[in-house]
Order: structure tokens, then C-alpha cells, then sequence
């Protein structure tokens, strides 16, 4: 089962995709995490990136598209995927489609602005592995450490409010369009926010098996 998450950054797509990751015994690629890790290395890749990054801007399509390609000839990729981060804009849906890459259905997962904002501002994402967590939603079992590798988590910087906004912006004008390229393919589906992470899970779960 190959997917895609689409939604405004801090709509919960990390969160469940790594759910329907672990259920399908699939590989989540998040870009967001293939970025840092090429910046946190100083490839020539990921110093391009890290200028786009720093500004809250999106990383040119063909440093993504790059990326994603290699990953995806991995062999953990043999049985299914979900693509967390990426497409981003029509034209990296048309690469990915140019690419052969088959995709089966396409999540939109549905939060308003005002929501995104402050579910942000709780973010913590751990320094070493990239785990997502959240002091409200999702908390690890110790404050500031990771429960998978015992890093420690920080604040990104592209979670502060002025660059929230500023990356919300972006997302509308340039990532919101693929809502309606993947609904003219008959792949998307539709997730409003449930509220909490266990019954927006439930609703993922349900489209998925229909």
C-alpha cells in the first residue's frame, strides 16, 4: 500500500503515519527527517537545503525529488510506503507520477489555522532520531528525552509562532493545490480533525480497509 499525508504542517501527519506504519509494517519517508539528517551531516545537499530551512521556506523540488527517489529503491520500500512531507507542490506530484512512482490513496488530513498554531507551539521533536512528541497530545514518558533513543528533545525553530504562520502561508498557496490534483485522480480522501489522535487514527483506519 503506497500513500501519501497531505495537510497543513502540525496537522498530525508524522503522528499517524507512523501509526498506519506500524500497523501495515511499512516504511513512513519523511523528507522533513532526510532533510535534517543531510543538513545535520553538512552534505552538499543538505547545505543547499539548510538556507530554505532557516527562512521557514520550502526546499526546491529537485533537492526533494532526489531524496525521495533514492529512498524509495530501498528494499523496505518493496511491499509499501507512506510519504510524509512530500509532494509539497504540483509540480512534485508530476515528478513523482514521471518518476512511475504508483500511488494508492491520498490522505488529507483537515485542521483549521488557528488549531495548527497552537498544537505547534507544544512540538518537541528529539535531536538525535527526529521522533515527534508533543507536551499535551502526545508526551514522552520523561520530560525532554526521547522514549526510543534517549535523545533530547528540542523546539524547532520552524515550530515558533512567526515562522508558523509565515510556513502556513506557504502551505496554502503552494501545497493546498495537490488537494484537488489527487481528487481529479480519484485518490483522495478526506480526514476532518477528530479531535484527538486515537479516533483521527480511527477514521484513517476505516478509509483505508474501505
Amino acid at each position: 500500500m503506497n500513500l501519501i499525508f497531505l495537510g497543513a504542517p502540525g496537522a498530525g501527519k508524522g503522528t499517524q503515519a507512523e501509526i498506519v506504519c506500524d500497523h501495515f509494517k511499512i516504511p513512513a519517508i519523511s523528507t522533513g527527517n532526510i532533510l535534517r539528517t543531510a543538513v545535520k551531516d553538512g552534505t552538499p545537499m543538505g547545505v543547499k537545503a539548510k538556507s530554505y530551512m532557516d527562512a521557514g521556506a520550502l526546499v526546491p523540488d529537485d533537492v526533494i525529488v532526489g531524496i525521495v527517489k533514492e529512498r524509495l529503491q530501498a528494499d523496505d520500500c518493496k511491499n509499501g510506503f507512506v510519504l510524509d512531507g512530500m509532494p509539497r507542490t504540483i509540480a512534485q506530484g508530476e515528478a513523482l507520477e514521471q518518476m512511475g512512482v504508483q500511488i494508492d490513496k491520498v490522505l488529507n488530513l483537515i485542521v483549521a489555522d488557528e488549531a495548527i498554531i497552537q498544537r505547534m507551539s507544544g512540538r518537541r521533536v528529539c535531536a538525535a532520531c527526529g521522533a515527534s512528541y508533543h507536551i499535551t497530545n502526545k508526551p514522552s514518558k520523561r520530560e525532554g528525552v526521547c522514549d526510543r533513543c534517549g535523545g533530547k528533545l528540542e523546539i524547532r525553530k520552524d515550530d515558533q509562532p512567526a515562522t508558523v504562520v509565515d510556513r502556513l502561508k506557504a502551505y496554502h498557496e503552494q501545497t493546498e493545490p495537490l488537494v484537488d490534483f489527487y481528487r481529479s485522480r480519484g485518490k483522495l480522501v478526506e480526514i476532518p480533525d477528530q479531535g484527538s489522535i486515537e479516533k483521527t487514527t480511527a477514521l484513517i483506519m476505516k478509509a483505508l480497509e474501505a
